[in-house]
């Protein structure tokens, strides 16, 4: 059994609406045993918005997003029916590996609007300090993504600027991967999971913009909600439908390295992946298409550069741990290219960094 080759779309159920956490009790019913993961702010925010008393006894994670973490959680709880998630991805993503320790269902309250963890049972794995370890996948998705987009226009601009990032690598990292698939190769799941990539890209090239306005101005229009649903719900169905073929590719691979930077520790997730998509395009000698992106990464906020990354030194020496955790057999670079070096890696920041 090759669990990564699944089709496995995403949450059993997701629910959203402008104050649908208000009915939080009635999806909580049915469950008697209930136990609450969240990080410091993640509560705070949620405390401030949903203003009853959950009666639950409430764990804080470490914010590594670690295994350890999650198995020391879990023997803390002791056992569960239902894990509770109020939070933002590595919050959820402790909350999944500590649901499967426990076997126990997942329920999800995003807290922020900046990537899919709320709706997938993919796990972005961390070591305790912090610098990437794996992707984990848990054998069972959420059970209920609930979504309450008036309580998300508390989201900070550069987090829902990060989702936007992160959401857009879904499709430049299939189409990097399926480039080269002979079109009676591609199955139909595959095929579902390429077109829905490319209307997440055309979505957010149309809505981005105004979305990040409405955010700003704590409007809940129908782009704020199509952009909402975009980053949380359809990324996930990306990988979701066409497996190891809509996952990972070199974007993220990027963002992986620079996690070995530890001047990057502080920068949004999306913000690191969002730059890895300039660098697998360059690798793929897309030039036009970088030339394409560079207005919509000014209108939004995206970075164009390194040092925007707060990553100054740029030469090869330096950027040594980066790039050669990017090239790495275990990393995802190769999905685009099985041939992938350092070196061609280094080059692509170089020709990325010069435009």
């Amino acid at each position: 059994m090759d669990i990564t080759t699944e089709v496995r779309p995403g949450a059993n159920r997701y629910a959203c609406g402008e104050g649908i956490l208000q009915d939080l009790p009635s999806y909580l019913a049915g469950f008697k045993k209930i136990s609450v993961i969240t990080g410091e702010k993640s509560s705070e925010a949620f405390k401030k918005y949903y203003r009853k008393e959950l009666h639950y006894p409430t764990y804080r994670y470490d914010g590594s997003s670690s295994h350890e973490n999650a198995v020391e959680l879990a023997n803390k709880i002791g056992q569960a029916e239902l894990i509770l998630a109020i939070g933002a991805g590595r919050v959820i993503d402790t909350a999944k590996m500590t649901a499967e320790e426990l076997n126990a269902e997942l329920m999800v309250i995003p807290t922020l609007i900046s990537n899919c963890a709320p709706f997938t049972p993919i796990v972005a794995v961390y070591h305790p300090n912090r610098t990437f370890k794996a992707m984990g996948f848990m054998k069972r998705a959420p059970f209920l993504t609930l979504v309450d987009s008036k309580f998300l226009l508390a989201t900070p601009k550069g987090y829902f600027v990060a989702g936007i990032g992160d959401t857009l690598a879904k499709w430049y990292e299939i189409e990097g991967i399926t480039r080269n698939l002979e079109e009676d190769k591609k199955s139909a799941y595959v095929r579902l999971g390429i077109a829905s990539a490319k209307a997440i890209q055309e979505l957010l090239l149309a809505d981005a913009v105004p979305a990040i306005n409405d955010l700003e101005h704590r409007k809940a229009t129908p782009a704020f909600s199509r952009v909402t649903d975009t980053i949380i719900g359809l990324a996930g169905e990306t990988g979701g439908f066409a497996a190891s073929f809509g996952r990972s590719a070199g974007a993220h691979a990027i963002h992986d390295g620079l996690s070995y930077l530890e001047s990057t520790h502080e920068q949004l997730h999306g913000m690191k992946v969002a730059y890895g998509i300039l660098v697998q395009l360059a690798h793929t000698n897309n030039l036009d298409e970088i030339q394409k992106l560079k207005a919509f990464y000014q209108e939004t906020g995206l970075p164009l550069k390194l040092k925007e990354l707060n990553v100054l030194n740029t030469s090869k020496e330096a950027l040594e741990p980066v790039i050669n955790h990017a090239a790495s057999t275990n990393e995802t670079f190769n999905m685009v290219d099985p041939k992938i070096t350092a070196d061609q890696i280094y080059e692509a920041i170089q020709i990325v960094e010069s435009l």
